[in-house]
């Protein structure tokens, strides 16, 4: 059984409640982050740290939890080596349900909990990913990672049932992001195209990475929307997240991108980011 942690104890997953009327449960105001674990260590946590403080901050939540030393504390008592560590804040517990937050300060609900999973020898990096194009309804403000993601679940299932992977989202004629991760292509060029940072896509943790190897690799790097069209005409596709680090795609709607199998530019930047992250 799980340790976990809730409001600043360690407890047995099966003993760890949040009340009915917590606002992330009621309004959907909370955030989160997930940092990868390798080796037994979490990685990147000054870039989490950072989002996670936009985050509170465009969602209206206070709070100064030491997340590195409860990260730690997690990892150790739950013997993980390889994984994910998923960490939430809410708004609290008010006295009643209202839109509006009370006037006088509430204590944010915080937890986290650890989860084991292979993040360096998956198949899928050996494979490749299988997505499809789906028109992006979600809210406009994805820059702050809340937990309003009833639109990604949707946006997933339907991949499911359709034979996908995944599914990449499109509006107003380009594609914004995956479900749950940055995209990202390497066009005819072998130029590095990823769609800006800004309220249309989550500024992710491990694109930061990717970018930086891919310009250490010698690449251009070109921060900009892309269509679908330039998608298909690409040599190479990935996605990068932290819960699933850099993974090639290798087919969308049907079609190939590049030659159909996985990239060897993205397999570059996969294997320099796991050893990035295993030095930190």
């Amino acid at each position: 059984m799980r340790t976990v942690w809730l409001n600043g104890e360690f407890l047995p997953e099966t003993e760890a409640k949040v009340p009915i009327f917590d606002r992330a449960l009621l309004f959907g105001q909370g955030v989160y982050e997930v940092t990868p674990v390798i080796d037994g260590h979490f990685c990147n946590w000054p870039h989490h740290a950072a989002r996670l403080a936009r985050s509170m901050a465009t969602a209206r939540i206070a709070d100064e939890t030491d997340w590195p030393a409860v990260i730690a504390e997690l990892i150790a008592r739950n013997g993980l080596n390889e994984g994910r560590v998923y960490l939430q804040v809410t708004g609290g517990v008010p006295a009643d349900r209202d839109f509006l937050s009370p006037l006088e300060a509430v204590p944010a609900t915080r937890f986290a909990f650890t989860q084991t999973a292979p993040l360096v020898d998956i198949p899928a990096a050996r494979t490749g990913l299988k997505v499809m194009l789906h028109p992006d309804g979600r809210w406009a403000l994805r820059s702050a990672k809340t937990t309003q993601l009833l639109y990604a679940v949707l946006a997933k299932e339907a991949a499911r049932e359709q034979g996908y992977d995944d599914a990449w989202l499109v509006e107003d004629g380009v594609i914004t992001e995956a479900t749950s991760a940055n995209a990202h292509i390497i066009d005819a060029r072998g130029v590095l195209v990823s769609h800006p940072v800004d309220h249309g896509v989550l500024p992710g943790v491990t694109r930061i990475c990717a970018l930086q190897i891919a310009r250490e690799m010698g690449l251009a790097v070109e921060e900009r929307p892309f269509t679908p069209q330039e998608l298909f005409a690409a040599r190479e596709a990935f996605v990068s997240a932290a819960g699933s680090l850099v993974l090639p795609v290798v087919e969308v709607d049907g079609k190939p991108i590049g030659n159909g199998g996985p990239g060897t530019l993205t397999g570059e930047i996969r294997q320099r980011y796991i050893a990035l992250l295993k030095a930190s």
